[in-house]
């Protein structure tokens, strides 16, 4: 009768184990998907805004200190001779904000709200996973229009307000939401506040992006976030039928592509 125990246990023990070694296959699988999207979006058209800056430095301003700037392709930039002056604006320096600078730049302390940034000085402007955790969305939205020179970029990559899976982690108790972070991200900072405003949606940056004359010339709704459990997949499928398709289920994250009118006359901020 123990050893029937001590088997069954054992082969719980088995199959915890290859649950655990499955999950972590998917979210390393998740995590080289989402690199690889983000790099074919956005490193071809930074490659080609430092064409045009040929005999200048290429001005990088990024939003946020925790997003890896090799999402961009500035490495192989740099091999390629070109000089690429980064300028990050943050809130809190971190340990681990140190390891994704990707190489040394100047890095402010500071709320985007209110610290200064110089006007129409930057080539990019870099955003990422950023809007859905603070307020006053379209203040900071205003201060990176700003910031661009006429046919400048603005990088952004938001997780949808309007889709199931940005309701639900509106909706998630925060005990909830710190166990799910410490599984998915172990050792990374989180979770963040679940803001979520109306302009943070996809949505809400395409209507911004109209009023102000700004131009989107790529978009992508993708589905990044790691393998989810069954209870999360059920709860987001639910939330898709019970609001007919409104809050999609079939993807989590939109990235795009944004650029500045060169026009001087055209209304931009």
């Amino acid at each position: 009768m123990s050893s029937g125990c001590e088997q069954t246990e054992a082969q719980r023990a088995v199959k915890r184990a290859r649950h655990a070694a499955d999950k972590a296959r998917g979210v390393a699988a998740t995590q080289a998907y989402r690199q690889t999207l983000v790099r074919e979006l956005f490193a071809v058209p930074v490659r080609d805004c430092a064409h045009r800056c040929l005999g200048r430095p290429v001005s990088l301003l990024r939003a946020g200190g925790l997003t890896p700037l090799d999402e961009l392709g500035l490495d192989r930039l740099r091999r390629s001779g070109f000089e690429i002056a980064v300028l990050t604006v943050e809130e809190n320096r971190s340990p681990f904000t140190a390891g994704t600078l990707g190489r040394p730049g100047e890095v402010i302390l500071g709320d985007l709200r209110t610290v200064a940034i110089p006007p129409r000085s930057f080539d990019i402007v870099h955003c990422s996973l950023l809007l859905d955790r603070i307020s006053h969305v379209e203040l900071v939205l205003d201060r990176f229009t700003a910031a661009l020179r006429p046919g400048g970029l603005l990088l952004l990559r938001i997780r949808d307000r309007d889709c199931a899976a940005g309701l639900l982690d509106r909706l998630l108790p925060q005990w909830v939401r710190r166990a799910r972070w410490a599984a998915l991200y172990p050792g990374r900072p989180g979770p963040f506040p679940a803001v979520y405003e109306r302009a943070a949606s996809d949505r809400g940056i395409q209507a911004y992006m109209r009023l102000r004359g700004l131009v989107i010339t790529q978009r992508e709704a993708v589905r990044t976030s790691p393998a989810a459990s069954r209870a999360a997949r059920a709860a987001r499928g639910l939330i898709a039928r019970l609001s007919r398709g409104r809050l999609s289920d079939a993807h989590d994250e939109v990235l795009y592509v944004i650029r500045k009118p060169e026009d001087r006359f055209a209304r931009v901020m």
